[in-house]
């Protein structure tokens, strides 16, 4: 029997999911069929991929084996159709993006413009997610680039370091502080009521380590899981937050206090696949932004 495409993608979902039944679900084939298709690949090896002997259906060590091989051939066969579909010229072409959340208040929206004024042919897609997903996505062919920060990465990401990212406390421009002279103490931050990013953001994690750092426990008046929120809170209220100072960039509104000690700097980074094919579209969004950066004068990478 010749291997085919379906005979790989039906192993590694039945191995995925620990059942022929939920994995022919996902196929939308019929679990006799999908048996039938693993139990042809196994005869065509001539050894046994699956345990089935179990509640749960487990790779053998030989099905561990050509399971690791095989994903590495659908990955690049994906890569190799995306290759022919490649337009040098770019009058058309696809990128997949990922990026940590609060790169969607200040570089998103610029990128994405400009993307679009320069090659409008090419569909961008946005996913905002954590920095692990990210990494593992790369590594699942589901996105082309990531924006996060700098490591330590898995084994097979490539960084390329854009700038340097500068937390501070924001506030409204209505505020007496607003216009203060010079940083705010850190002390001076346990007199203050804050909105911050809800736990499950990195950001926050950072945030708290600061606090922590600097012994102070400012009251938190508002968690939010979005820094559009925090900034629509901001804007209208007394509160002030902490967010990268370039937020401030594109929001009148808002008017970065630093902070004496100023928080940690962090620095973003470009990410993708170290094997993976660069197609046009990849390669002239990475140009693009590299350029951005240096027109928007972010803070060189350290």
């Amino acid at each position: 029997m010749a291997l085919e495409l379906r005979h790989l993608r039906y192993l590694l979902a039945v191995a995925e999911h620990g059942s022929f039944t939920r994995a022919a679900e996902e196929l939308h084939v019929s679990q006799p069929t999908l048996s039938q298709q693993v139990r042809q690949l196994e005869r065509t090896l001539g050894t046994q991929l699956l345990d089935r002997s179990g509640r749960t259906v487990r790779l053998t060590d030989a099905g561990e084996a050509y399971a690791h091989h095989a994903r590495g051939a659908l990955l690049d066969l994906a890569a190799a159709e995306r290759a022919v579909h490649d337009v040098r010229d770019l009058s058309r072409g696809r990128l997949r993006l990922a990026v940590t959340p609060t790169f969607t208040a200040y570089l998103v929206g610029p990128l994405t413009a400009e993307l679009h004024t320069r090659h409008p042919g090419i569909a961008l897609t946005v996913r905002e997610t954590s920095q692990d997903r990210i990494e593992a996505g790369l590594l699942a062919d589901e996105f082309d680039l990531g924006i996060a920060f700098q490591g330590p990465h898995p084994a097979g990401i490539t960084a390329t370091a854009l700038f340097t990212e500068t937390l501070t406390l924001v506030t409204g421009t209505h505020q007496p502080t607003a216009d203060r002279p010079g940083p705010l103490p850190a002390r001076e931050l346990a007199d203050r009521q804050l909105a911050l990013l809800s736990g499950d953001f990195a950001t926050r994690g950072h945030i708290d380590g600061y606090f922590e750092q600097q012994r102070v426990s400012p009251r938190i008046a508002v968690e939010a899981n979005s820094v559009q929120a925090l900034i629509e809170v901001v804007q209208r209220t007394p509160l002030a937050t902490v967010l990268p100072e370039a937020v401030t960039h594109d929001h009148p509104r808002l008017t970065p206090l630093p902070l004496e000690p100023s928080l940690p700097a962090r620095t973003v980074t470009l990410l993708h696949r170290a094997d993976a094919y660069q197609s046009a579209a990849t390669r002239a969004f990475t140009r693009l932004t590299h350029d951005l950066v240096r027109t928007r004068g972010y803070a060189p990478a350290s």
